[in-house]
């Protein structure tokens, strides 16, 4: 590891690693979950997270819906912690997702969640957490330590560990075989060399864009953009960001695109070249843009697992960023690994 000497880089490396060792020892409790989910027979879900949990969240609300057809609604922890309502939660699976764990916030909703009739499941890295306890179910992410401030395989564990449940659940054997196979497309993801966008990241501020399951990756992207090079980056549905936000647009601005093999990646590609037609720089996560630049990608063996390969490409890029400004990626500033809010 002596040229890619930072935690955060290390633990990019370690996701194909991760998600083998989740797929190896978490299938019992993803069985025991997804028994519980078919017996509520929901009507809805619910999500409680923050950061990047509630990204991973935003993916598991499009994999929802489309899979199962279940809408997901994510509720603010602050409702209860703060206001001290207690929501009603008859008919509905709770997903509480953190990988410490250990947040009051969203202990307690899940807690109050559970209460008012919802079946919890945690998904977490810490099966010890007080979020563990309190819930009906959880999912371990099996990613060992995580030592870097900036999540990374406990991000990509959590779309796994997820998805994996609401596969189960639809009892969907292409999308578990695909979910099987990744560990071998993240080695390859990993591995993406997308420098040419990393040396347009540069200024003060970017888009990152994105439509369907990719705009969670997005998401994503645009915090660890902020959090680990201190340079300001928001996240865009494709399908918006052409009704406002692009008036900002000017020449060279920077701009990162997620796009997976998926119903949304022509409107997105078309989207991405609309900004290029402006002047912006944009790299984008496909081969049918025609005016945007395309970033190499892997392509994985389903279209919703698509999204978990691009944004392991974009953590490798993002890390040497942080390094190349001169910036340790392992410990923002102002950051510290578990943030625990009332």
């Amino acid at each position: 590891m002596s040229e890619h000497s930072s935690k955060m880089r290390q633990e990019i490396l370690e996701i194909p690693a991760a998600v083998d060792r989740l797929l190896g020892e978490g299938e019992a409790n993803i069985q025991d979950a997804a028994h519980r989910v078919k017996q509520a027979d929901p009507r809805f879900l619910i999500t409680v997270a923050r950061g990047s949990s509630d990204h991973a969240c935003t993916y598991l609300k499009y994999a929802s819906e489309l899979l199962l057809k279940l809408p997901v609604a994510s509720v603010g922890p602050s409702v209860s912690s703060i206001y001290g309502s207690d929501l009603r939660a008859e008919g509905a699976v709770c997903l509480s997702v953190s990988q410490s764990g250990q947040s009051p916030d969203i202990v307690g909703m899940t807690r109050s969640l559970k209460a008012s009739g919802g079946m919890t499941i945690a998904i977490t890295n810490n099966t010890a957490s007080r979020l563990a306890e309190v819930a009906d179910a959880m999912l371990p992410l099996h990613a060992g330590p995580e030592l870097s401030v900036a999540a990374t395989k406990t991000f990509v564990t959590s779309l796994v560990a997820g998805l994996w449940l609401l596969a189960e659940v639809k009892e969907d054997d292409a999308l578990i075989g695909a979910i099987r196979s990744l560990p071998g497309h993240l080695e390859k993801a990993a591995l993406c060399d997308w420098s040419a966008a990393a040396e347009t990241i540069t200024g003060r501020s970017l888009f990152t864009l994105g439509r369907g399951p990719s705009y969670a990756m997005s998401n994503e992207a645009a915090l660890k953009i902020k959090e680990t090079c201190q340079i300001h980056a928001e996240s865009y549905s494709a399908a918006e960001v052409l009704h406002g936000p692009v008036s900002i647009v000017e020449e060279g601005f920077p701009t990162i695109v997620f796009a997976a093999r998926d119903a949304a990646e022509q409107a997105t590609a078309e989207a991405a070249d609309a900004l290029a037609g402006k002047g912006a720089t944009v790299f984008a996560a496909t081969d049918k843009v025609t005016r945007a630049n395309s970033l190499p990608v892997t392509r994985t063996d389903h279209w919703l697992t698509d999204p978990i390969s691009a944004i392991t490409s974009f953590y490798s890029m993002v890390e040497s960023v942080a390094c190349a400004r001169g910036i340790d990626p392992d410990a923002p500033r102002h950051l510290r690994k578990v943030t625990e809010t009332v």
